[in-house]
């Protein structure tokens, strides 16, 4: 029996975030490394957690100092990240 493998090279799947901004009311605009751009609402997320390390993000001077490390968006020193899946989507779950 003989195996033949081809390698196949896929086009980068990588999606990182490029940039973000605060709009209001816990959105954010994200702009992503293939070109598109998000309207991401934090808000529904935020106010369905009882988590207190979540709910700490509902007081938007918090919210708003978040950084892009590594192609994400995360506050607080990775305390809250979300899957850039999500984020491209542009739903939290």
């Amino acid at each position: 029996m003989k195996f033949t493998f081809t390698d196949v090279v896929a086009e980068d799947p990588t999606i990182e975030v490029k940039n973000a901004s605060y709009l209001d009311d816990f959105v954010l605009s994200v702009m992503f490394s293939d070109g598109s751009k998000r309207l991401v609402d934090f808000k529904p997320f935020l106010t369905k957690s009882k988590h207190p390390s979540i709910m700490k993000y509902l007081d938007e001077t918090v919210f708003k100092n978040f950084t892009i490390s590594d192609g994400n968006i995360t506050w607080n020193n990775y305390d809250m990240i979300f899957p850039i899946s999500d984020l491209h989507k542009g739903f939290i779950q």
